[in-house]
């Protein structure tokens, strides 16, 4: 299965429970073949988890849950190992991140001891549990979702735990016309129930192969660095882009040109996802948002629109 054809499968699929918003999901689709996870941070009631559980009932994985409260332990979510009193042995029982597809509701809710033990399953796609490290299943893929709009009794994600997402996701309210479609197709029961999976894991590494192969040129990847190198040099951004920053936006970017059928990355391309990979990873400066008004979104934009577009050629 094609890169392309896997994207407009899921596209439909969540569609039918989520909708107007096809932008999002395809950006979404682009960071399962890009090997990341996503962020989805909006206000409450605009469809986050529902649209993480779309996603996750759409493929033929292994799905997970865990609601992050203040309460939630490191061994809830990696696992911990027990005294079994039959056997006389201590027992490893594997925890949440042992699946294929985690959904992570409302993670800013949890201690930052209880954040950090996604670090390294993340990263590594693994966990250590008393000195003994547990490979993950393969696809592993975390959904997280936040909300920005309560603080009360939360534990905004550091910056090197948001750094392990590949995009964050804004949904936003939906337009009169999908607000109108959506009040029409819920009724007695809920479109989430009659959704089923119309992917399987096949597909998906073979998607993902396909997105890997995607040819980077070396003007696109000169303007990868470029526009890294001026979020740099702003004097609103106190840390710019990392390295790590770099080369997920050169993912993304492969993901992005393959489900839209490219077989090259285009400026348009990096254009297109920059927005979902970069402001995430920045510090902007106080005065900036203070006195200005301009958020990481915006200042990004003024990055974009200043730093001069390539002309990519191909053989």
């Amino acid at each position: 299965m094609t890169a392309q054809e896997f994207c407009s499968k899921l596209t439909a699929n969540i569609g039918r429970v989520i909708k107007g918003k096809e932008t999002e999901i395809r950006v979404i689709c682009a960071a399962m073949l890009a090997g990341g996870h996503v962020l989805l941070e909006d206000v409450p009631g605009t469809g986050k988890t529902m649209l993480a559980r779309a996603a996750a009932k759409s493929l033929d994985c292994e799905f997970r849950r865990i609601q992050f409260t203040p309460d939630l332990l490191p061994s809830d979510i990696t696992g911990i190992n027990f005294y079994n009193m039959k056997t006389q042995e201590f027992v490893f029982r594997r925890g949440a991140v042992f699946t294929n597809i985690l959904l992570a509701d409302e993670i800013n809710r949890a201690t930052p001891r209880t954040q950090s033990a996604l670090l390294e399953c993340m990263e590594e796609k693994q966990t250590t549990v008393d000195g003994e490290t547990y490979k993950l299943s393969a696809p592993f893929f975390v959904i997280a979702t936040q909300n920005p709009v309560e603080t009360a009794g939360t534990y905004p994600l550091p910056e090197a735990q948001l750094d392990r997402f590949i995009v964050r996701l804004h949904l936003g309210y939906s337009a009169r016309s999908s607000e109108l479609e959506m009040l029409a197709a819920i009724g007695e029961k809920h479109p989430i129930d009659d959704i089923g999976a119309v992917l399987t894991k096949d597909d998906l590494g073979a998607a993902a192969s396909e997105a890997l192969n995607v040819k980077l040129g070396e003007a696109s990847a000169e303007y990868i660095c470029e526009l890294g190198d001026a979020t740099r040099r702003s004097e609103k951004i106190r840390l710019g882009l990392s390295p790590r920053g770099l080369l997920a936006l050169k993912k993304m970017s492969q993901a992005y040109a393959a489900v839209n059928g490219s077989a090259f990355v285009t400026p348009d391309h990096i254009k297109a996802v920059a927005p979902y990979v970069i402001p995430h990873r920045l510090i902007c400066r106080e005065y900036a948002i203070n006195r200005t008004g301009n958020t990481a979104e915006e200042i990004v934009g003024q990055i974009l629109d200043d730093v001069t577009v390539p002309t990519e050629t191909f053989e």
